[in-house]
């Protein structure tokens, strides 16, 4: 699959707001099967207030790092989803949809792809060890993003600016393949301030792919 540049155009939306003075709920009108008239908590009528801002942002710099990423044994369409539209965002090269992870043309990743399936290349691979060491052994570092005890933290570590990076993110429940950690290049985590010690698997997929692609970039 090839990456469609084209961005669709945004339609207007428009902001209500309820007109009872007691309860002033405010919400956007997002559906365009709502009229948006009647303010769904208490049926007042609801007022038109402003329209959302609409056009592209300014223009952003490219990648500076070839990351492609795999996909190892996610379950969720759901976190799929989610990081197929990172991964456009970010300009994650490619996708390897390793064991049970449902491949982007599955019918509910596109509830939060929401058109990121059709821009981003992938490929499907039974064996994700197979594929981290088929592309190590053609130049790729495999990075596993995971919290074991010899971790690295990612925002400490340096980012080589001339090698393409394979990122792996594993189970939401087990975590990454221990096959690919023993044989990856790196293994990093997120450092984490509260008492959750992980991230979402698709949110920390998210930090990463970012800080691979633009943040973490260390020329030494």
């Amino acid at each position: 699959m090839s990456r469609n540049p084209a961005a669709e155009p945004v339609p207007p939306f428009q902001l209500r707001q309820c007109t009872n003075d007691a309860c002033r709920f405010r919400f956007p009108l997002t559906d365009n099967r709502v009229t948006g008239d009647l303010c769904p908590v208490c049926g007042a009528a609801a007022a038109f207030t402003a329209v959302y801002p609409t056009g592209n942002p300014p223009a952003t710099l490219p990648a500076r790092q070839h990351v492609e990423a795999l996909l190892d044994n996610v379950r969720s369409t759901y976190n799929v989803g989610s990081m197929l539209r990172t991964a456009d965002g970010a300009g994650v090269r490619h996708l390897y949809m390793g064991g049970i992870t449902p491949p982007p043309d599955h019918p509910k990743v596109a509830k939060t792809a929401l058109g990121a399936e059709q821009s981003v290349g992938w490929t499907r691979c039974a064996n994700g060890l197979d594929t981290a060491v088929a592309l190590q052994q053609r130049g790729y570092q495999v990075w596993a993003l995971e919290g074991t005890p010899d971790a690295q933290p990612l925002p400490q570590t340096a980012v080589p600016l001339d090698v393409p990076i394979l990122l792996v993110v594993g189970n939401e429940i087990a975590g990454v393949d221990p096959g690919i950690l023993a044989m990856c290049d790196k293994v990093v985590y997120i450092p984490m301030q509260g008492v959750k010690q992980s991230l979402n698997v698709a949110s920390a997929f998210a930090v990463a792919a970012y800080h691979l692609a633009f943040d973490g970039v260390n020329d030494g």
